[in-house]
C-alpha cells in the first residue's frame, strides 16, 4: 500500500511547474507536518517520492506519513523564503527545524544566608537576596560566576561553614579559601564576597587598583600572608584578561556558526561577538538534514526570523545552499548588508575552528563520546564525501599462508571505537588455495545473505561505511556483491605502503591522501590495524588446529571428523594423551575402534 501511495504522490509531483514556490505536506489527519521552499517545485518535491532515494531516517519517516501535499507559487526564491518562514512560524510543523532559543533573563545572585553564596539564577525571587542583572546570556552569567569564584577563592558548594569540616579538593587546588575548614572568620568571608561583587559590577581595571592598594598596605603592616593572597587575586584577574583576549575579534560584531555531525544528527554551535568580545555561546541539535549547506540555510532562516540584533557578518565553514535569497532576506530584516563568509586564514579562521571544536565537544557530550572521536568521524565523512557521518564502520581482511587456513575477519567500529560483540570470523569454503579477491567476494556475499535473514544481531544492521584491507582489485571483487544484494553502503579500500602502514584510501578510481587529515588518518589506521590483527589471529588459531588435526589423523583409524571431535572434547593433544580408554570412548563422535587406536598409539610405550 505504501509503494502505491508513493507512486501516486510522485505522479502528482511530476505535474508541478518548474517555478519557485512553497510546498506543504499533510498527514492523514489533515495536519501540516512539513513546509519547504524550492527554486523549482517539481524537481524538489519529486525527490521525496522516488524509489531508492537516499533519505535520512527523519525524512523517511516524514515521507511515510505524507498523505497529500499542496503548494503555493511564488515569483522568486526570495519570496518563497519569506512565505516559508511565515508559514512555519504559524503552523510549527513536526518535521521542520524549530530552534529553541531561551529568551529568558539571567541573574547573578548573592544568597540571603549567614554565609552568603555567589550563584546563578534564572529569575528574581522575593527572598531578600541581592541580584545583579538582568543578563540576556546564560553563558555570560555562568562564566562570570565561575571566574569570579576562582579569582576570589569562593566556595561553589552548599556546605554550612559554622562548624569546621574537612575541606574538599578545591581547597587543595587553590580554588577555594575553604571557610568550612574554620580558619576564615565570617567577617573576612563577607569582605571577600563584597570585593567579588564589586569586581562583577565595576570590572577588572578598578578592582586591580583597589587590590593593589590593599596589598601594599598589608605588606607595610607586615601581614605578608594576606598580601600574598591579594597578589594571587591580582594575578588571577590578569590571567582572566589574557584569557578573554583569546576570544576577541577585530570586527565589532559577528556571529559564527559551525556544525558537527554524528550519523544523521547535527550539533550547531554559535559564537556571538559584540563590541569585539565573545558575549554568548549557544548550541542547537538538529536531525534529518545531511547536507551541511542545506542545514545552514535552514538554521539561519529559523534563527534570525525572530532576531532584531543581526550582525553585519556571519561566519560559516560552508556557504548555505540558498545564499542569494537568504542574503537578501537578511538585508531586508537588518536594514543593512549582511556578509555571509567562509574564512580561509588568520584570526577569523581560528575563531571558526574554535567554534567547530565546541560543536564537536557538545555533540560528544550528547553521545557520551570524546570530542576527538566526533571530530575524526566528521573528518572522515568530509574526506570521503559521505552524506552522513559514519557511526557504524565494518572492515574486512583476508589471512592465509600459501592458501592454507584461508580465513577472513570482520571488525566493527561504533562511534570510532571497536565493538567486539559484532566481530565475526569466516572460513573460506567455496574454493581451496590463495585468492584474496574470490575470498572477499564470498565473505561479503555471506555477510549480506545473513543480513537478509535477519537472525544474527551482528549482521542484522547495515553499516554506514565499509573499509576493505586492500586496493582497487579488492573493491572490484566485491562491488558486484553489493549490487546483487541491492546494498548502497559506501565502500572503500585501505591502501598500505611498503612498511604495511596505512597510506591512502581508494574508491577504485583513484587514491585519497589521508595522512594530512590527522583525526581521520588515526581512525582509519586503528581500523586497519585491528582488522589485520583479528584476521591473522584467527588464521593462526585455524592453522594450529589444522596442525593438531594432522597429528591425530596420522593415527590409523582416525580421520578429519574424528580428529575434530577429539579436539572439541579434550581441547588439546596433551589431554587426549592422558585420557583413559573409557573417556576416549565417551567422547561424542568417536567410535570405540578409533578410541582404542588413539589410546594404544599414545600408551604403547608405557
Amino acid at each position: 500500500m505504501q509503494s502505491e501511495k508513493l507512486a501516486e504522490l510522485k505522479k502528482e509531483a511530476n505535474r508541478l511547474p518548474l517555478t519557485p514556490g512553497v510546498y506543504l505536506m499533510y498527514d492523514k489527519s489533515g495536519e501540516i507536518i512539513y513546509i519547504g521552499k524550492a527554486k523549482a517545485l517539481k524537481n524538489r518535491v519529486t525527490q521525496y517520492f522516488g524509489k531508492g532515494t537516499a533519505h535520512t531516517e527523519k525524512v523517511r519517516q516524514m515521507v511515510y506519513n505524507v498523505d497529500r501535499f499542496e503548494y503555493i507559487l511564488c515569483d522568486s526564491e526570495f519570496e518563497a523564503l519569506i512565505l516559508e518562514n511565515s508559514l512555519i512560524k504559524q503552523h510549527k510543523p513536526k518535521y521542520n527545524i524549530l530552534l529553541k532559543d531561551d529568551k529568558g533573563y539571567h541573574y547573578i545572585k548573592i544568597t540571603n544566608e549567614r554565609w552568603p553564596k555567589l550563584v546563578t539564577a534564572m529569575q528574581k525571587e522575593n527572598d531578600k537576596a541581592e541580584y545583579i542583572g538582568p543578563y540576556y546570556s546564560s553563558y555570560v552569567v555562568k562564566d562570570t560566576v565561575d571566574e569570579t569564584r576562582k579569582i576570589f577563592a569562593l566556595p561553589d558548594c552548599n556546605r554550612s561553614f559554622d562548624k569546621p569540616t574537612k575541606p574538599c579538593l578545591n581547597y587543595h587546588l587553590g580554588l577555594c579559601d575553604a571557610p568550612c575548614k574554620g580558619n576564615t572568620t565570617l567577617a573576612e568571608y563577607k569582605e571577600n564576597l563584597r570585593a567579588a561583587v564589586r569586581f562583577i559590577k565595576s570590572g577588572a581595571g578598578e578592582m586591580k587598583e583597589i587590590l593593589t592598594q590593599k596589598m601594599l598596605k598589608a605588606s607595610d603592616n607586615l601581614d605578608f600572608e594576606y598580601a600574598a593572597k591579594l597578589r594571587d587575586r591580582i594575578n588571577a584577574i590578569g590571567s582572566l584578561a589574557d584569557k578573554q583576549k583569546v576570544v576577541m575579534c577585530s570586527y565589532p560584531a559577528e556571529d559564527v556558526f559551525c556544525a558537527a555531525y554524528l550519523g544523521e544528527k547535527a550539533c550547531i554551535s554559535l559564537f556571538v561577538f559584540r563590541n569585539s568580545k565573545l558575549v554568548d555561546k549557544k548550541h542547537f541539535f538538529v536531525e534529518g538534514i545531511a547536507e551541511k549547506s542545506e542545514l545552514y540555510s535552514e538554521v539561519l532562516a529559523r534563527y534570525y526570523d525572530n532576531k532584531s540584533d543581526i550582525p553585519p557578518r556571519i561566519l560559516l565553514d560552508v556557504l548555505p545552499s540558498s545564499i542569494e535569497p537568504l542574503s537578501r532576506w537578511l538585508f531586508e530584516k537588518a536594514g543593512k548588508k549582511v556578509n555571509i563568509l567562509v574564512p580561509q586564514k588568520g584570526e577569523q579562521l581560528k575563531i571558526l575552528k574554535m567554534c567547530e571544536k565546541n560543536a564537536f565537544e557538545n555533540m560528544a557530550h550528547e553521545a557520551s563520546l570524546t570530542g576527538k572521536a566526533v571530530s575524526a568521524l566528521n573528518e572522515l565523512a568530509d574526506l570521503l564525501g559521505l552524506k552522513t557521518t559514519p557511526r557504524i564502520i565494518e572492515s574486512y581482511d583476508i589471512s592465509n599462508m600459501a592458501g592454507d587456513a584461508n580465513v577472513a575477519g570482520m571488525v566493527v567500529f561504533h562511534d570510532g571505537k571497536p565493538y567486539k560483540p559484532h566481530y565475526r570470523k569466516f572460513t573460506i569454503k567455496s574454493f581451496m588455495g590463495q585468492d584474496d579477491f574470490r575470498s572477499l567476494n564470498e565473505v561479503l556475499d555471506r555477510r549480506f545473505s545473513e543480513y537478509e535473514k535477519g537472525e544474527d544481531p551482528g549482521f542484522s544492521t547495515l553499516p554506514d561505511l565499509i573499509l576493505l584491507d586492500g586496493g582497487k582489485g579488492q573493491l572490484s571483487a566485491v562491488l558486484p556483491i553489493l549490487e546483487k544484494h541491492n546494498i548502497t553502503v559506501p565502500i572503500f579500500g585501505m591502501v598500505k605502503d611498503n612498511h604495511h602502514k596505512t597510506r591512502a584510501i581508494t574508491d577504485g578510481k583513484g587514491e585519497i591522501e589521508i595522512k594530512a587529515v590527522r583525526g581521520a588518518y588515526t581512525l582509519v589506521t586503528n581500523i586497519q590495524d585491528e582488522v589485520h590483527r583479528f584476521a591473522i589471529s584467527f588464521h593462526k588459531s585455524k592453522r594450529s588446529k589444522n596442525m593438531l588435526k594432522s597429528s591425530l589423523t596420522s593415527i590409523p583409524g582416525v580421520g578429519n571428523k574424528t580428529a575434530a571431535n577429539l579436539l572439541k572434547a579434550f581441547k588439546s593433544i596433551k589431554k587426549i594423551k592422558s585420557a583413559s580408554l573409557e573417556e576416549l570412548k565417551a567422547a561424542k563422535g568417536v567410535s570405540s575402534a578409533a578410541a582404542e587406536s588413539v589410546f594404544n598409539y599414545y600408551n604403547s610405550n608405557n
